[in-house]
């Protein structure tokens, strides 16, 4: 297989045919931010904080879905693209409700997390805040419209590992929201099979496990990437 070499930030390295941009960046230790993309789960391109700029494009490319060329040159950091990028978290946060200090995801929240990370200490827009309801019907899980970010992680793990395609997004723009079964109640769902991969994939609150106080919830995803090795095996 003949290696493709590109340019990250000054820097040569070299990529696999078909990787995408934020596999070579990761591999070679450097850091992209991303909501939406998880490894093993198909590249869906929504969140848009992998932005990067690459030599010859007029607009930035997200590095989920843009393929490694030969000769690529990319800059993955700039002050534009971390413009962007706060701009884009802003926008999440003020499109719901997220009170960090009551949800049970603070201090474990990807969302949170990257808002400190790139300095998001206030909101420049206006909070839209819809009031949005809450889905307890499930025996062991909960969904929080007013924390979710459409990211659609869990509709991709519950189509594309556990097989069962329960979860839908219903709506356009402010009205958007996570759907079961064509939107039924979830604890209503025949499609379910209970194995919480939907939860566990959730970057923030908005899929939670019931009994759990704030702060206490903890998300453990390297499971997927050990699924996906043994069927591949």
């Amino acid at each position: 297989m003949t290696a493709l070499t590109l340019t990250i930030n000054g820097n040569m390295v070299s990529a696999r045919p078909g990787q995408t941009l934020l596999q070579v960046a990761r591999e070679n230790g450097v850091d992209i931010p991303t909501l939406c993309q998880m490894d093993e789960l198909e590249n869906w391109g929504g969140c848009r904080l992998c932005m990067v700029d690459v030599a010859g494009s007029s607009r930035p490319m997200p590095a989920c879905t843009t393929t490694a060329q030969e000769g690529m040159v990319v800059v993955t950091e700039t002050e534009r693209l971390q413009e962007y990028r706060r701009m884009i978290l802003e926008l999440l946060l003020a499109e719901r409700t997220h009170t960090c200090a009551v949800c049970v995801l603070n201090g474990q929240c990807e969302l949170q997390g990257l808002a400190a990370h790139l300095g998001v200490d206030h909101v420049r827009f206006d909070y839209l805040g819809p009031v949005l309801p809450m889905d307890t019907s499930h025996e062991r899980y909960g969904l929080d419209h007013n924390r979710c970010i459409l990211c659609t992680r869990c509709v991709r793990v519950c189509d594309e590992v556990e097989g069962a395609h329960t979860w839908d997004i219903k709506g356009r723009g402010i009205t958007s929201c996570l759907v079961a079964d064509l939107d039924r109640p979830w604890g209503d769902s025949r499609s379910c099979t209970d194995c919480g991969k939907c939860v566990q994939m959730c970057p923030t609150g908005a899929l939670f496990r019931k009994g759990a106080t704030v702060g206490e919830m903890v998300k453990e995803k390297a499971f997927l990437p050990r699924i996906m090795k043994r069927r591949r095996t």
